[in-house]
C-alpha cells in the first residue's frame, strides 16, 4: 500500500495503523535530529498531495483485515498538517470506526486558523516544541524562512485554547543542546503557556541528520523530568516490540515500516523470532533473504545496527 502502513508497535500509542499523507520529504523545518534525513527543499504551502478518496479506500481495506489497532495515526514523511484536507480525512474515519484517532506533527502551521480547525476532531494531537528560546529553536528545528519561534509558540497556545481532545507535547532531548537547566527552565516556561496534557520526552534513538546529534546522560534526562514535570506529567516511553506475526507478505510489511523509520536490527530479530516460533536459524536465513533484496542498507549509531531503506 502505498500510504496505510503497519499496525506498528508505538511508544506511545501501542499498536498504531500509520497513515502517510505526503511525498518524501515534505517539511516546514530540517530538525537536526530528523530520522527522515535532511530537508532539501522546503514545503510550506499546503496541498492535497493525494486524492483523499484512495487513502480511505487503503485504510478501509487495512480495517476490514481484522488486526487489532489501538490507534489510526496520522504520520507524514515530513509535516503531516501539510496535506489539505486532513479534516476530512479525519471525519470520514469518524463515520466508519470507533478506533480513536492522533495526528502527530511538527506543530509549525497551527497559527492557521483553518489548520486548527480540522483537527478538533482527533482524539490526540501530538505537535513538537524542542526549545523554549528562539536562539535553540532555530538551531535544533531549522525552520523554513518566515517560520518564528513566537509564531510556533502562538500557535501552540491558541490550539490549546480551541482544542478539547489530548494535547500531547513532544520534546526531543538533545545531548550538550537543550539539555542545560537553563534551556530546560525556558522549556518549561514556554510549555506552561501551552498548558498541554501530558509531556513526552523522547531521545534521539535512531539515526539522526547530523552526526553531532546523541543521547543525552541519564542525570540531565532525570533533571529534565524533574524541571518538566511542574509544568505536566511527563512520559519517558518505553519502546514496544513489532509485531510481524500475521502480516501476508512479509517483505512488504518490512519495507512499509523501514520506509518511514530506521528500525534496529535486533527488534527485527526479535520480531521474526516471535514470527518464526524462536527458529534462529529460519531467522537469521529470512533476514538474509530481505538484505539480498537490495531494498536494505544497515547503519551503526551509538552500538545499534539500524535498517534503514536503499
Amino acid at each position: 500500500m502505498k500510504h496505510v502502513f503497519g499496525p506498528v508497535p508505538s511508544k506511545r500509542l501501542g499498536q498504531s495503523l500509520g497513515i502517510d499523507l505526503l511525498p518524501m520529504k515534505s517539511c516546514t523545518w530540517n530538525c537536526i535530529y530528523c530520522q527522515l534525513g535532511r530537508t532539501k527543499h522546503y514545503v510550506t504551502e499546503r496541498c492535497e498531495f493525494y486524492p483523499p478518496d484512495a487513502i480511505l479506500s487503503e485504510i478501509r481495506q487495512t480495517l476490514a483485515g481484522g488486526a487489532h489497532i489501538d490507534w489510526i495515526t496520522f504520520v507524514g514523511s515530513g509535516e503531516t498538517l501539510l496535506y489539505k484536507g486532513l479534516g476530512f480525512l479525519i471525519g470520514e474515519l469518524k463515520k466508519i470506526t470507533p478506533i480513536p484517532i492522533a495526528v502527530i506533527t511538527n506543530g509549525s502551521l497551527l497559527y492557521l486558523p483553518e489548520v486548527r480547525s480540522e483537527l478538533i476532531e482527533a482524539d490526540a494531537v501530538l505537535p513538537s516544541l524542542n526549545a523554549g528560546s528562539k536562539e535553540l529553536y532555530e538551531r535544533i528545528d531549522r525552520p523554513a524562512p518566515g517560520f518564528t519561534f513566537r509564531q510556533h509558540l502562538d500557535g501552540l497556545i491558541q490550539f490549546r485554547r480551541e482544542y478539547r481532545g489530548r494535547l500531547w507535547v513532544e520534546v526531543m532531548l538533545l545531548r550538550g543542546i537543550n539539555d542545560s537547566d537553563e534551556a530546560l527552565y525556558d522549556l518549561a516556561a514556554a510549555l506552561k503557556l501551552v498548558s498541554p496534557d501530558m509531556v513526552h520526552l523522547v531521545q534521539p534513538t535512531r539515526p539522526a541528520t547530523e552526526s553531532d546529534v546523541s543521547v543525552p546522560e541519564d542525570d540531565r534526562v532525570e533533571q529534565a523530568i524533574r524541571i518538566l514535570s511542574t509544568v505536566a506529567l511527563v512520559v519517558h516511553p518505553v519502546k514496544g516490540g513489532m509485531n510481524l506475526r500475521e502480516v501476508p507478505d512479509l517483505l512488504e510489511a518490512v519495507a512499509a515500516i523501514i520506509s518511514r523509520h530506521p528500525v534496529q536490527e535486533r527488534e527485527l530479530s526479535l520480531a521474526l523470532a516471535d514470527r518464526f516460533s524462536d527458529d534462529f536459524a529460519k531467522v537469521e536465513s529470512v533476514m538474509k533473504e530481505l538484505i539480498a533484496t537490495g531494498r536494505f542498507n544497515t547503519v551503526e549509531q551509538a552500538g545499534e545496527v539500524y535498517w534503514i531503506p536503499s
